[in-house]
């Protein structure tokens, strides 16, 4: 067996029924060649996600005398052994996708997954906030909601990107809308060889990168260095762009060491630095600044994170192994205000630590493959509050700083069972304890199935299961408190209580369509929430705290499609959302601020009905490339809707498209040079008037950047 996009191998030989099996092998693109005296050599590509076991069926053909074609075999089924709606995208998606491959995109999840957007500067997906990044199967915790503006990873280091989209099993617990799971490049793929990758574009904007990685049989090492700069960071409030220049740099390692057939150690490591100006509208007498004054702000926030994961894999025989992981996960995001900032001069300097591990062993039987694991860390949260009042009102300055232990343990077991080879069943229970100003447990099932029609091939799902995602550990007490006391009347109330955490039930339904190497995947699915995490800001602020709602209710339909390599020159993709996200009932922890909601159920400020992704990535004569995207967005809801002056009086805003293009070529296998613009109709509009940062939102607009990559042997 072989990676299709790097040197990572591994031999076996079958069982004297002609059986084999492979062990501890990484998600990604494989080809699998099988040899026998007295046949032709068979060959056969699939690809292998995670928390599977590809199952495949060889068949050779007798050699004749003179004979020596290798036989293909046709592309492997749809898989029956997960029920979790999955897209993979892989480094050269990444690299071809119109901006994909800068420091600070995540268009290689909105371009390709259904229901996922970017909107007030977060991204979004099937209708919550809350999802976890994952190396290589090692969820990187983080219990923040609305703290960071930074992605988590850098796309030019990934090779493989997993993007799980509820129904998971037992083994997935926390983040129930969406799960990011990275094996990043290895070294593999290299052999002493290094690339230098650096851009120039419009708003001054530069994202510049050197990588390098080589390998041996036995060891495999990749690091990389990163910087970015731009005058185009974040959202605008309004049409103009205003103090909104933003730049970081980083670096990331990866190692991995197979000390013997039965052991192998990784080791993960990333750390990085991000600075944001907050853009402002300029004009007092604005309708946006008549919600939410953004005229006097000078605001800016730094950023730092890392991680490090170390993994042993030991592999007893190809049927069972264990995955022992520990991790360490840093985390800061403050938020600073000029002191003069009017009306109110902000402050929040917040640090996270987590240090903990997640231990897993997997064994296969003749009819299941099971899996058990714990998941277990410790956190501690330390958090600075601060604002000097420019509002006219007197109050004396408020500081206060915060300190919240917590901790969570999991544990879990998930058994797949192969009833025949077209039916297979799905459980597990995942019990969590999770304890900090609060303690909760919860114990939940997660049940499913997969059903394959014959000849055709179609493959339906379906599941049922319940999640616990524990709360952010935020708290205030002291000064703050009682200024938020003064703030409450009886018809606008303000408190803070504490957080709960937020607990779902999900059922879905699904089907995977192969057609003539298409592959055509269609869902619907609803979540029922209790405890809705989201987040409130303190008065005219900045400062976000977060607050759960008592009911949510998110539903839609789901549509990806995926093409072959058409005319052997191309790959079309296609990602549809019709969608549903609300809420009911009044807030039941965090930030409490206003009186309840309206009775009856409400849409959410990032309720957005149909989104439609499509886009076509082409290699063209003499070593060219030409890609492009088109985004459609019907409009998200309308929270100024009935407010005197506002341009907008519907439930929802008006809709929005935007057009990503690029094109490139290499010259001599060591240079690339590229051309790309985003949003090339220049289509610049409001799209969100939530009160998170900066104020109200528009897209971004046309940006045009040129891209070097230079290859060197070392």
């Amino acid at each position: 067996m072989k990676s299709a996009t790097s040197d990572w191998s591994q031999e076996s030989q079958t069982d004297q029924n002609g059986e084999f099996a492979f062990a501890a092998v990484p998600v990604g693109d494989y080809v699998i060649i099988a040899k026998s005296s007295g046949f032709n050599p068979l060959q056969q590509n699939f690809t292998l996600a995670s928390d599977t076991s590809s199952v495949l069926h060889l068949q050779f053909a007798l050699a004749s005398v003179s004979q020596t074609t290798v036989v293909t075999a046709q592309a492997e089924q749809a898989s029956t052994d997960s029920v979790t709606p999955t897209t993979m995208i892989d480094r050269a998606d990444i690299a071809q996708t119109p901006g994909a491959d800068s420091t600070n995109s995540l268009a290689m999840i909105t371009d390709y997954t259904p229901g996922a957007y970017l909107t007030h500067d977060m991204l979004h997906m099937r209708g919550g906030h809350q999802t976890t990044w994952l190396v290589d199967g090692v969820p990187i915790p983080n219990t923040n909601i609305a703290t960071n503006l930074a992605p988590q990873i850098d796309p030019k280091d990934i090779d493989y990107v997993e993007i799980l989209r509820g129904s998971y099993d037992a083994e997935y617990g926390d983040r129930t809308y969406g799960e990011f799971n990275v094996l990043p490049r290895s070294g593999f793929e290299r052999n002493n060889d290094a690339e230098l990758v650096t851009t120039v574009g419009s708003f001054y904007q530069s994202n510049d990168q050197i990588n390098f990685g080589s390998h041996t049989q036995k060891f495999a090492y990749y690091g990389s260095l990163n910087g970015n700069r731009s005058n185009l960071g974040l959202e605008t409030p309004v049409s103009q762009i205003y103090h909104d220049a933003e730049n970081g740099y980083g670096g990331f390692t990866s190692l991995i060491y197979n000390l013997n057939p039965k052991d192998q150690f990784r080791f993960d490591a990333q750390a990085r630095r991000d600075y944001y100006q907050i853009p402002y509208d300029p004009n007092p007498n604005d309708f946006e600044n008549q919600q939410f004054d953004t005229s006097g702000l000078r605001d800016g926030q730094h950023e730092a994170d890392a991680f490090v994961i170390f993994s042993w894999v030991h592999t007893f025989n190809p049927r069972a192994t264990l995955t022992v992981s520990p991790f360490y996960h840093y985390n800061n995001a403050s938020y600073n205000s000029a002191p003069t900032d009017t009306p109110l001069a902000t402050a929040d300097r917040h640090t996270s630590d987590y240090a903990g591990g997640q231990t897993v062993l997997n064994f296969r039987l003749p009819k299941n493959d099971v899996q058990t694991g714990v998941y277990a860390f410790r956190a501690s949260d330390n958090e600075f509050f601060g604002l000097v009042f420019h509002d006219g009102t007197g109050n004396p300055p408020i500081s206060e700083t915060d300190n919240v232990p917590g901790s969570e343990e999991a544990v879990y077991l998930s058994d797949k069972f192969t009833v025949t080879s077209w039916l297979t069943l799905i459980g597990g229970v995942r019990a969590t304890h999770f304890s900090s100003a609060i303690t909760e447990d919860a114990a939940y099932p997660r049940l499913g199935g997969t059903l394959r029609i014959p000849h055709v091939n179609w493959v339906f799902r379906a599941f049922w299961g319940r999640f616990y995602q524990p709360p952010p550990l935020v708290s205030i007490s002291g000064p703050l408190l009682s200024y938020l006391t003064t703030l409450s009347t009886p018809d606008n109330p303000t408190s803070f209580e504490p957080l709960h955490g937020e607990r779902d039930e999900e059922h879905q339904f699904g089907v995977t369509i192969p057609i003539r190497g298409w592959s055509v995947d269609i869902d619907n699915f609803e979540t029922r929430g209790t405890n809705f995490l989201d987040h409130n800001n303190i008065g005219e602020s900045d400062i976000f705290i977060p607050v759960t709602l008592a009911e949510s209710r998110i539903r839609g339909t789901e549509l990806t499609i995926r093409s072959p390599r058409l005319w052997n020159h191309g790959q079309a993709h296609l990602a549809y959302s019709n969608q549903m996200a609300q809420a009911q009932g009044a807030f039941t922890g965090g930030l409490i601020v206003g009186p309840p909601p309206e009775p009856g159920w409400g849409a959410l400020d990032h309720d957005q009905r149909n989104t439609l992704n499509a886009g076509f990535n082409a290699t063209l004569p003499w070593n060219a490339f030409a890609s492009t995207n088109i985004y459609y967005g019907s409009g998200f809801s309308n929270g100024s809707q009935g407010l005197s002056g506002s341009p907008y009086n519907e439930a929802y805003l008006p809709g929005h498209a935007s057009i990503d293009l690029s094109a490139g070529k290499e010259f001599r296998e060591k240079y690339t040079v590229s051309v790309t613009a985003l949003n090339v109709a220049n289509r610049h509009l409001l799209v969100d008037n939530s009160l998170t940062f900066g104020g109200f939102h528009y897209d971004n607009p046309r940006e045009v950047y040129v891209e070097f990559r230079y290859r060197f042997h070392y």
